[in-house]
């Protein structure tokens, strides 16, 4: 069986050591042929959101890195392992950089999958997944949603066979080749884990006092043109109507600089609140907003202050509920980071309801979404989670599935057209 290791640690990771050294003992006691990669030492730009991988070269990232070089052994492998820190219930940064990438080996046009919008396959077959996590102690909450993402991760990426494992601690030696050994004869047998519920993330009972300044984070690529920064910049100017001094950092821009890491630093000491709006990226949060997240949450170990933290997620798919896993890990990253959870918003359909227009210089359909944003600023500004009504408002689905579909596919068409690409289901990758 061919195998690719992705390696998403960061370097000197002791555990990541042990658990590539228990893992490659196994597959060769398998007889697997298996390549590991470090991302970490590859070339891999961020993922710019631009889906030109969807229709200026199909089935190809524009950006000519290491990314295109790994998609391409993704295609052609029998099984895909990802080793990871788990990170506030995810992949560290690391990892996600390359799994955003992966994108261009599934097709823009959509299907149905379990009752769901999802993207159709590019190729005719996709590797197993395996994904191995570690973590310094029990979090069972933590690892719940680990276990989510990889399952809805495999999902997406069409694996038929997906087995998800937990390093706890400091296991001995032995143990750990145990535990490898049984993941690899679970794989090996289709035997996929189970796929666990989303543990519900309550809101803090923090008591409630005014809040006097907040902080806007923006994690989109697009910036200032973002449906990110449409509904984030709204929710602000509701909070600064009601005396909140307000402030925003996009972090595609800020994560890469020395100094402005520093500029946010110094804001998020001195506010009361903190917002993160992000588009959805393979189930998840994009790779430097996670990188942004380490980073603040180690800051705040040294630096601790009492704050809130609420996110709002966008998705491409008309159901909202796609944002779900990426949401519990913002609430996951706010009990780690010290934050006290306000609760979240979750909007489908972002991209083509919004896709970065002011929200009031928009028609009838931004109605609802401004009404929602209004109501969860008059909450979050006196020290409040964000009430039920305002969630319920904006998760609301507002085109159903088949005209989804339809509008969806010609869409994608017309973007191509541009270009002059006619066939959006290229298979540059597939087996020889």
């Amino acid at each position: 069986m061919k195998t690719l290791i992705l390696d998403g640690s960061a370097a000197h990771d002791l555990m990541a050591a042990r658990v590539s050294a228990a893992l490659q003992d196994q597959l060769e006691g398998c007889g697997w042929d298996y390549e590991t990669v470090a991302v970490r030492e590859m070339k891999i730009g961020n993922c710019a959101g631009d889906f030109f991988c969807w229709v200026r070269n199909p089935g190809v990232c524009n950006v000519n890195d290491d990314n295109r070089v790994i998609a391409k052994k993704i295609v052609q492998s029998d099984l895909v392992v990802y080793l990871t820190p788990v990170t506030f219930g995810g992949y560290s940064s690391e990892l996600k950089r390359m799994v955003d990438h992966q994108i261009q080996d599934i097709s823009p046009m959509f299907a149905i999958v379990n009752g769901e919008i999802h993207h159709q396959k590019r190729y005719a077959s996709y590797p197993n997944l395996l994904a191995i996590g570690w973590m310094p102690e029990a979090n069972p909450q933590a690892e719940s949603i680990f276990r989510h993402l990889v399952q809805r991760n495999a999902l997406n990426m069409y694996s038929k066979t997906t087995v998800c494992g937990v390093v706890i601690g400091q296991p001995s030696n032995s143990d750990l080749i145990a535990q490898t050994g049984s993941w690899i004869a679970a794989t090996a047998s289709a035997s996929s884990s189970p796929a666990p519920a989303l543990p519900t993330q309550p809101a803090s009972l923090a008591e409630a006092a005014p809040v006097r300044r907040a902080v806007l984070l923006v994690g989109s690529p697009r910036t200032k043109k973002s449906t990110s920064a449409s509904l984030g910049d709204y929710l602000f100017e509701q909070l600064q109507t009601r005396g909140v001094e307000a402030q925003t950092f996009y972090l595609h821009t800020t994560v890469s600089s020395a100094e402005r890491m520093q500029n946010l630093y110094s804001a998020l000491d001195s506010a009361d609140l903190v917002v993160l709006a992000f588009p959805l990226y393979v189930d998840s949060l994009p790779a430097p907003v996670l990188s942004a997240l380490e980073k603040i949450a180690a800051h705040r170990a040294l630096n601790p202050t009492p704050a809130r933290f609420a996110a709002i997620a966008n998705c491409g798919f008309p159901e909202a509920r796609h944002n779900d896993t990426a949401l519990a890990i913002c609430a996951e990253f706010a009990r780690a980071a010290g934050f006290d959870w306000m609760g979240s918003l979750s909007l489908g359909g972002g991209e083509g309801l919004i896709h970065g227009a002011l929200l009031k210089e928009m028609d009838g359909r931004a109605i609802s979404i401004m009404k929602s944003l209004e109501i969860a600023a008059e909450a979050l500004a006196v020290g409040k989670p964000i009430p039920q009504p305002a969630r319920d408002m904006l998760a609301k689905t507002v085109i159903p599935n088949w005209l989804y579909r339809l509008f969806g596919g010609f869409g994608w068409k017309r973007q191509a057209k541009r270009y002059g690409v006619n066939d959006l289901l290229a298979r540059p990758y597939r087996k020889n």
